[in-house]
């Protein structure tokens, strides 16, 4: 390492401790001068003498050879010995408890050491990650008094089924026609989970009416059948008024729209002509129906209860609808193979039961063989019908009464209005399936 290099890295673990020593001398400000055990200056030192260490460890040997690493293991321990029994001294002598500050001083010297012998800009963020979770100390506090028991299992069920079972779940089809991807299949049922622990949080956090309006949209950009089945579950369970939950996911519906014409601009431009209209007419009678339902109509009678989620979403009936799902795909691709044109368009309408994109995906990269730019286009609006179509039924079966009908009236004006502005389109480029 050169005198350049050395000087840079030097200046990281100065900077590390001198960063974590502003948050911890900030936070003592107002204790009388000697009376803390460590403050800007005293871990702006333990960050150079961490930077110290890795350069004798390097002079030594290398850090990672054994010479080198009993150089940091000795001089980490000799300090955190040294540096944990003043904290207690401290906590003594003010009668608290709290292992904070040697903690933070012992990752400001194990991080200035890195930052010499290892990769100085995740030394660096790391560092700044630090700051930032010691200065959040008042806001984390007051969250964790106002968590409930199910929402920690629900986060800890959520977490468990993406970090531990994910990346165990098999990753290859199984079963005729291709098969069903297990992982696919797992994926939803995070995907409807996820959607669903997000609206509860939202509405916890920003009230019924934005909550479930930002967390509807933020779905649709993942799932808006996610979306919807979990909005119907609230619905039926009583956790909301039924137009406020209808209006989440008609822009959840105006938000998968917005999708498909991003997936076609990308993949095939051509295809645009014939599935834009439709789909914009589509996206502005869903919008327009989400601002009605939520706003005009809010204050109509009976719509002013408070939205409460008791539960941020349930594990059995997520994995039950993402099985579903999986036949319904399974059921789509028997349908579509080896049928040509009609073929397609028939397993678009089962597949877009599911998932749009994927149909979106498959239909702009058929063309223009074996499938004509109007075949494509039919089989895309296929599957974006049917995937309306299917949210109709989740209305109905899951959410009933009113969430049903609010549900059905939007999905019967957005087909009106994108089979009107595709006559429109057609007329200029007329469909031959021949």
């Amino acid at each position: 390492m050169d005198i350049e290099d050395l000087l840079s890295h030097f200046a990281v673990a100065l900077g590390i401790g001198l960063l974590i020593g502003i948050e911890r001398g900030w936070r003592t400000r107002e204790e009388k001068p000697g009376s803390r055990t460590a403050g800007v200056r005293t871990f702006t030192i333990i960050g150079l003498l961490g930077g110290t260490t890795g350069v004798l460890a390097e002079a030594a040997g290398k850090p990672l050879t054994l010479t080198g690493g009993l150089v940091i293991g000795i001089a980490f321990a000799a300090f955190a010995v040294t540096f944990t029994m003043m904290c207690r001294d401290e906590n003594r002598a003010d009668d608290k408890y709290s292992a904070t500050t040697a903690i933070a001083g012992m990752l400001t010297f194990a991080l200035s050491v890195y930052a010499m012998i290892g990769d100085m800009r995740a030394a660096g963020a790391a560092a700044v990650a630090t700051v930032c979770v010691l200065a959040a100390r008042e806001p984390l506090h007051q969250w964790l008094t106002k968590i409930e028991e199910r929402e920690i299992r629900s986060a800890l069920v959520l977490l468990a089924m993406t970090f531990i079972a994910l990346p165990i779940v098999p990753d290859e089809p199984i079963g005729p026609f291709g098969g069903v991807n297990p992982r696919e299949i797992w994926l939803i049922a995070i995907v409807l989970a996820g959607v669903s622990f997000a609206g509860y949080v939202a509405v916890k956090v920003l009230g019924s009416q934005h909550g479930i309006l930002l967390a509807a949209a933020a779905g649709g950009l993942v799932s808006s059948t996610a979306v919807t089945a979990s909005n119907a579950r609230r619905a039926a369970a009583g956790e909301g008024t039924p137009r406020l939950l209808a209006a989440g996911v008609a822009l959840a519906t105006a938000v998968s729209f917005s999708r498909v014409i991003a997936i076609v601009a990308a993949l095939k431009p051509e295809l645009l002509w014939l599935i834009g209209p439709a789909l914009a007419a589509a996206i502005v009678v869903a919008v327009g129906y989400a601002l009605v339902a939520a706003y005009w109509r809010r204050s109509d009678a009976g719509e002013a209860q408070t939205v409460e989620f008791k539960n941020p979403f349930g594990f059995w009936s997520v994995l039950g609808f993402a099985v579903l799902l999986a036949v319904i795909v399974l059921l789509g691709r028997a349908l579509g193979e080896n049928l040509g044109a009609a073929g397609a368009i028939a397993g678009a309408l089962a597949l877009g039961v599911a998932d749009v994109d994927a149909v979106t995906v498959s239909m702009s990269r058929l063309t223009p063989q074996p499938l004509s730019l109007h075949e494509a286009a039919l089989a895309i609006l296929a599957a974006v019908v049917s995937n309306n179509v299917s949210k109709t039924g989740i209305g109905i079966v899951a959410g009933r009464g009113a969430f049903a009908l609010e549900i059905a009236a939007m999905a019967f004006l957005c087909l009106v209005a994108g089979a009107a502005a595709y006559w429109l389109a057609a007329l200029t480029f007329p469909i031959n399936l021949n």
